[in-house]
């Protein structure tokens, strides 16, 4: 079973999260979407849009991790196998939020 976090968007201030971008240095404010935890892998995952970018589409998944000092990191799924997995769930986890409304 899938363990989805989620919040209603409309009472909840989004949570932002800066993501410097390796080509222009800059930070890029993202809107965490949804996270949720896969149990066959056990990890965390992260999906994100674009932040004040009406035409924004596109969702950006990332793999949340702790690093020697506790401190949350954001990796990206580089492996196929693991995205496929993430973008699994994720459809799954749309198509049931959206059966719910």
């Amino acid at each position: 079973m899938t363990e989805q976090h989620e919040f209603d968007m409309e009472e909840m201030e989004p949570e932002i999260i800066y993501i410097q971008d390796e080509e222009t240095d800059e930070e890029i404010a993202f809107e965490v979407i949804m996270r949720f935890e896969v149990d066959s892998n056990g990890k965390t995952y992260v999906m994100l849009l674009p932040y004040d970018d009406e035409d924004a589409d596109e969702v950006v998944a990332f793999r949340e991790e702790e690093d020697e000092d506790g401190v949350l990191q954001l990796s990206p799924i580089e492996d196929p196998e693991e995205w496929a997995i993430v973008e699994q769930t994720f459809n799954t986890l749309i198509a049931t939020e959206d059966d719910s409304k």
